[in-house]
């Protein structure tokens, strides 16, 4: 398998500082802040926004591939992950939330619910294992 890359640059001190990160790809570049972190910052992101689409498209293509692998067909998953960022005991994310939601032919809600729970086994979320809580809000439609 392909080693992936990303790369990070930052100027200046924490508060008043801003960096530019990037995808190995060349497909993503943007600019982040303590503030666009610790506040609201528009036209910024921060580590935990892109921690969040790194689970939510693992998590997304996994749970497809887990429904389809069972017979089922899967039009559409969509994952939104909610990533909490705490201050007690320094800096660290404490919960990710995610929402989400299957258009899945031929299969009930709570065959769905137990697939979106199994589906946190995605190589993103192990490799998040020490974040306290990941929680699954699953919801089928169509």
């Amino acid at each position: 398998m392909p080693v992936r890359k990303a790369e990070a640059v930052w100027r200046g001190n924490l508060n008043e500082g801003g960096g530019t990160v990037k995808v190995g790809s060349g497909l993503m570049q943007a600019d982040y802040t303590w503030k666009a972190r610790a506040e609201e910052e528009s036209g910024k992101t921060n580590p935990e926004e892109l921690l969040g689409a790194a689970l939510a498209s693992c998590y997304a293509m996994f749970l497809s591939n887990q429904l389809a692998k069972a017979g089922h067909t899967v039009n559409r998953v969509q994952a939104t992950a909610n990533v909490h960022l705490g201050r007690e005991g320094g800096l660290k994310v404490t919960e990710i939330a995610l929402d989400v939601e299957g258009h899945v032919t031929g299969i009930d809600a709570a065959t769905f619910q137990d697939f979106a729970e199994k589906a946190k086994g995605c190589p993103i979320s192990v490799a998040l294992g020490s974040v306290p809580s990941i929680t699954v809000n699953a919801r089928l439609v169509g």
